[in-house]
């Protein structure tokens, strides 16, 4: 950040939604972020209420809209945990306003990649299935032991979240699977969920498993079961607050960083 920018001024989309509402919380923790501008879709009852009101924080004097392109145009950097549908058009209107995004949406389909993909070529844009800092560790163990293991141990990912999540499996399970691949060095057979007659376990496969229920944040475990021996490297997260605080570590590196599409492995130094 330079010397004449006081803080990093932020704009958080999807603000009425959970993630959305701790990013606005744990922002008044830092002295270098501030929360200039906190956008949802029109039909959000809160829309004009006072966003730290309704993040339970106390009033910010920032009211909640529907005006992506004005808050944007206020921000350095969008801190996005909106839906996936409306991915693509949100990436234009970053690009537009020249405004940095830090994006955790998940489940996104093939148009909104592209689109992401489009918008780093003119911004920063940091685009993370979890900001948690232990999920990006568990990521670079993961992928360690794969490398280790090879193809002689199997491997299965088991990830249980909220009743409420709408995709599945998560993006951070899918992530997980990406680190297993790029460290046994190939594609595997992934495979979600088993059910019948589906025969032994062959070789090469990655089972894939998603819970639902409860209130639970998000706990994610990946197995390896080898010939009298398993190994098991779990994270588990007790709070959204690990992830909006991670979120808003990698928008003080995008206000900084060149065009470009990041992970949160480059956030942490780690990649």
């Amino acid at each position: 950040m330079s010397a004449r920018q006081a803080c990093a001024k932020i704009a958080v989309v999807g603000a009425a939604g959970r993630m959305g509402q701790r990013v606005i919380a744990c922002a008044q923790e830092l002295p270098e972020v501030c929360v200039c501008g906190a956008v949802d879709v029109a039909t959000c009852p809160v829309i004009g209420t006072d966003a730290g009101v309704h993040a339970g924080c106390g009033a910010l004097g920032v009211a909640m809209s529907a005006d992506l392109t004005a808050a944007c145009a206020a921000a350095d950097v969008a801190v996005d945990f909106a839906l996936a549908d409306g991915v693509a058009a949100r990436m234009e209107t970053y690009v537009q306003t020249k405004t940095a995004c830090v994006l955790g949406t998940t489940g996104v389909d093939a148009a909104g990649r592209a689109a992401i993909t489009r918008a780093a070529r003119e911004i920063a844009v940091v685009h993370a299935p979890n900001f948690s800092v232990g999920v990006n560790v568990l990521c670079a163990l993961v992928r360690r032991a794969a490398a280790v293991l090879g193809g002689a141990y199997d491997v299965e990912i088991v990830e249980m979240h909220h009743r409420h999540k709408k995709d599945a499996p998560s993006g951070t399970a899918v992530r997980l699977a990406e680190m297993v691949e790029a460290g046994a060095g190939a594609a595997l057979q992934r495979v979600y969920g088993r059910e019948g007659q589906c025969g032994a376990r062959p070789r090469g496969e990655l089972g894939i498993h998603a819970v639902r229920g409860g209130d639970v944040v998000g706990d994610h475990t990946v197995i390896f079961a080898g010939e009298g021996e398993r190994i098991e490297l779990t994270h588990k997260a007790s709070t959204r607050d690990t992830f909006a605080r991670g979120a808003l570590r990698a928008a003080l590196f995008a206000v900084q960083a060149p065009p470009g599409l990041y992970a949160m492995e480059d956030v942490l130094g780690i990649k």
